[in-house]
């Protein structure tokens, strides 16, 4: 038996990192300006910038879940990407990556991973387990996490390409 609402338990578990980074902020203000000075203040110091941090972080994570729901499940483990849905899935290491783009023109809009060893890799945004990803995608150098926050929520009438392989880069520019 559950005391929590559905809709209530989903907001929490989406903004969980968000609340959590509040928490610890809103103890170190406490700590650094509401108690005597000495040992205490200096770690409360230490916990608002960790909790400023963590609330920020929270609130990138937060923006890109979409929840859950949706055909097939996302699994990672050892930088080895795994999609496994109801009519294709495949799986992706992530140093095999050449590029990463978002389609918001799929039902549901999907992340299409490309890479050296097959076809491309369509996942949609909903599939189960799929905020994984985000923490994927924000080790893809030189991609910020705020790029793929804010590119999830798009709707749009095209692919975007979020991010391309360094040497896949150099190549298309001396193609133009």
């Amino acid at each position: 038996m559950s005391f929590v609402r559905p809709g209530a338990k989903n907001v929490i578990l989406r903004w969980r990192e968000a609340l959590v980074g509040a928490a610890i902020l809103g103890l170190g203000v406490y700590w650094s300006f509401g108690v005597t000075p000495g040992i205490l203040s200096w770690i409360g110091y230490l916990a608002v910038l960790l909790g400023a941090a963590l609330f920020f972080a929270g609130l990138q994570k937060g923006r890109s879940r979409l929840g859950g729901g949706g055909p097939g499940v996302v699994q990672v483990i050892e930088r080895r990407i795994g999609y496994f849905g109801p009519l294709n899935g495949g799986l992706v290491d992530l140093d095999a990556v050449t590029s990463l783009n978002f389609d918001p023109t799929e039902h549901p809009a999907t992340w299409v991973i490309t890479h050296d060893a097959g076809p491309a890799l369509h996942i949609p945004v909903n599939a189960e387990n799929a905020d994984v990803l985000f923490d994927v995608f924000a080790s893809l150098p030189g991609l910020s996490p705020g790029r793929v926050a804010s590119v999830s929520r798009q709707e749009g009438t095209r692919p975007i390409v979020l991010w391309r392989r360094a040497d896949l880069q150099q190549r298309i520019a001396r193609l133009h």
